[in-house]
């Protein structure tokens, strides 16, 4: 049976969508089950401050009427303002294990990036590069951590097939307690504190309004050269941080600054892996996964550091080190012994050679993808 694809317009379509990706993980052991309030409020183009520079249009793949895929097609205006850029994306894909049906679901979303002068599609992002974005290519044998995508293997090869050819690859770097904090790393941190004179200040999670200007200056100085980085706008950064916030309860001295002088230099933030808790929250229904987290964030086991920089002007100085040094040794003393450092760019040399410097693995990589359109 040929396969038809049509989009989705209406709120309850949009719920749809969102629950459909049930269907293609309901046996999947590793499968982490999003929140549905979640995916409805990043859907949400009133609410969701990204939709006032981007758009998006969700599609839905059906065959002899039973869906089999979907995906959505989205354009980023100030992607292509910083960039230059001509470039739409795709993401929140989910297929049957069908070249047909994907290419279908390509195709579809292909002709709508078209239509909005859009040369080439790249993906997946779900929905911009300061949300969940890759497809897993390599490390399937366990959950991912928060805010990092999961997707059976044959995913990259209905992508591949469809024409699309690697664009950048992402390390995900495993840090264990077990021999982490290096006779090095101690060496070298203890150095750039002596000689810099560094210090950590925790940030003070119960007054974000006046933390905020200083985490969004260093955060958009520190990314905006990083391949493919789209600085948040205003709202859109108080969008996250109100989430991170309810993410980061009892674990407040995770998130923190490096100051030199007073001045804030650098930036870390250090989740929680609330994974652990919701991948028993098999429905993704809102109040049962709060009662959950509420309940189960002091078993959690594994952190993800998801920003650690420091501004371009102070680069190559060691004071990564300091950081990662506070983050592993805070770890410990929460009884936590794993740690996650995601996502880094393949070329990022900085960045891998501070992994290496603590004995981390890159066990999981993500692939984005890209092709003329």
């Amino acid at each position: 049976m040929a396969v038809t694809v049509r989009p989705l317009t209406t709120e309850a379509e949009r719920l749809v969508f969102i629950k459909l990706q049930w269907a293609f993980y309901r046996d999947d052991p590793y499968w982490v089950p999003p929140l549905i309030f979640d995916r409805k409020k990043l859907l949400d183009t009133k609410k969701n401050p990204f939709y006032k520079h981007g758009r998006i249009q969700l599609f839905l793949a059906e065959r002899d009427g039973a869906p089999v895929g979907r995906i959505a097609a989205i354009v980023n205006d100030r992607h292509n303002e910083i960039h230059n850029d001509e470039v739409g994306f795709f993401g929140f894909f989910e297929c049957i294990d069908d070249q047909q049906a994907a290419d279908a679901l390509f195709a579809a979303a292909a002709e709508w990036l078209r239509a909005q002068g859009k040369t080439r599609m790249r993906g997946p992002l779900n929905p911009s590069i300061n949300d969940e974005l890759g497809l897993l290519v390599d490390g399937y044998d366990d959950p991912p951590l928060i805010l990092m995508t999961y997707n059976p293997r044959y995913y990259a090869r209905l992508i591949e097939q469809a024409g699309f050819v690697k664009e950048k690859d992402l390390f995900a770097f495993a840090i264990t307690s077990d021999g982490v904090v290096t006779p090095k790393l101690d060496r070298v941190q203890k150095a750039v504190r002596e000689r810099q004179g560094v210090t950590i200040r925790n940030l003070d999670l119960k007054n974000v309004a006046r933390e905020l200007p200083i985490i969004k200056s260093l955060y958009n100085r520190a990314w905006e050269k990083n391949w493919g980085a789209v600085s948040m706008t205003d709202e859109e950064f108080d969008a996250l941080a109100a989430d991170l916030v309810q993410v980061m309860r009892n674990f407040e001295e995770f998130a923190f600054v490096l100051e030199k002088q007073g001045e804030p230099i650098g930036f870390a933030l250090t989740l929680p892996n609330i994974n652990e808790v919701l991948i028993h929250n098999k429905r993704g229904w809102l109040i049962p996964g709060a009662l959950r987290l509420l309940t189960g964030t002091k078993k959690i086991t594994k952190m993800r550091i998801l920003v650690l920089g420091v501004l371009p002007e102070h680069r190559e100085k060691g004071f990564d080190a300091v950081m990662y040094y506070e983050i592993v040794n805070r770890a410990m003393a929460r009884g936590i012994h794993f740690g996650e450092a995601s996502w880094v760019l393949e070329d990022n040399t900085m960045m891998v050679r501070a992994a290496k410097l603590m004995n981390a693995e890159a066990y999981k990589t993500y692939r984005i993808f890209e092709k003329a359109v």
